[in-house]
């Protein structure tokens, strides 16, 4: 006599976080309703590492959820390979998927040769995901696009706008101007404004200069638009060393502007950038949380919105099956 058993597969949702940040991975399980795995990292007296999984992830669709930044002693380099170390370990245990969540994707400047004999380091970046065992990755505002198209597989580019909007509509009442620090993010707030155009949002940019040679350096030269007597917000992606910015709105109050924000999804905010934009002419520093601001960096004028929801429901649609760029209307992809 044949019997025959149908089983019911269950698809499980496992999360993990690197010691980077697991302040941002402990939001996102909560939003999810997940409990946030045990990675058990342990760090050798030499600086090696290793993970070991505290339960089963065979069959289950694994999110190793890592920002490529610097805490607690740890470089950006320790961040990328602690994830690596991780990503390898889901694979080997049989994980059925591994998704690479890297809120911020380090070396994400590094995608072209500027001059020659230069490396494309966000590319092989990438590649080390892809060879660790990772077949998708989902990130929050790229520096570029393009760096999508260097991991060989599923790539979901989210966007901290709809935050970032939320904000200028609970504390604008009317005619402010969204600046962009330099002409090649003018589309990006352009797609600010048009968001805004109840509050007769207006769009200008700043005209700059990188000097040959020389790196993390921007010179302000002119403002294109219309900005005197107003509200500007300047709007990037990331503030790093706080020059861009600085310089930038330094010009803006030249050329007559009544208050000056700055705005960014990524405030990785190295070196000298705490202590310029304490004494730049910026009224607010709003940035998200996709990197961990330690407490000495804390300074008045800097407010922090969270994009756990942002990748929570990101993570939720990649698990279901159903369409991520929905969730931003498309304007994700570019």
């Amino acid at each position: 006599m044949n019997k025959t058993i149908d089983k019911v597969t269950t698809k499980r949702m496992a999360i993990y976080s690197g010691r980077t940040h697991p302040t941002l991975a402990a939001e996102v399980a909560a939003h999810l309703s997940v409990e946030l795995g045990e990675a058990n990292i342990v760090q050798f007296a030499n600086g090696e590492m290793r993970a070991r999984f505290g339960e089963s992830v065979r069959g289950g669709d694994v999110f190793v959820m890592q920002t490529h930044g610097a805490a607690d002693g740890r470089s950006v380099n320790d961040s990328i390979m602690e994830q690596l170390i991780m990503i390898d370990a889901a694979y080997r245990a049989s994980a059925k998927r591994v998704t690479a969540v890297c809120p911020f994707y380090g070396y994400a400047r590094q995608d072209r040769k500027a001059e020659g004999r230069e490396p494309i380091t966000a590319k092989l970046v990438a590649d080390m995901f892809k060879a660790a065992g990772s077949k998708r990755m989902v990130s929050i505002d790229l520096h570029s696009g393009q760096i999508q198209g260097f991991f060989d597989g599923p790539v979901d580019h989210l966007t901290a706008v709809p935050v970032l909007e939320d904000y200028v509509r609970r504390n604008v009442t009317d005619g402010v101007v969204i600046v962009s620090p330099d002409a090649g993010r003018v589309k990006v707030a352009e797609r600010f404004a048009q968001h805004l155009v109840d509050l007769n949002a207006d769009v200008a940019f700043v005209h700059k200069r990188r000097p040959k040679g020389l790196d993390n350096v921007a010179v302000a030269k002119e403002v294109i638009g219309d900005v005197d007597g107003r509200l500007c917000i300047l709007t990037d992606d990331m503030i790093d060393t706080g020059g861009t910015i600085v310089s930038a709105a330094e010009l803006l109050i030249e050329r007559g502007a009544r208050e000056v924000w700055a705005m960014a999804t990524h405030g990785v905010l190295s070196g000298p950038a705490i202590e310029r934009l304490e004494a730049a002419p910026i009224s607010r520093v709003v940035l998200t949380n996709t990197l961990p601001l330690p407490a000495e960096k804390r300074i008045a004028k800097i407010e922090v919105l969270s994009v756990a929801k942002i990748i929570a429901d990101a993570l939720s649609a990649v698990f279901d099956e159903t369409s991520v760029s929905e969730l931003f209307g498309g304007e994700n992809q570019s």
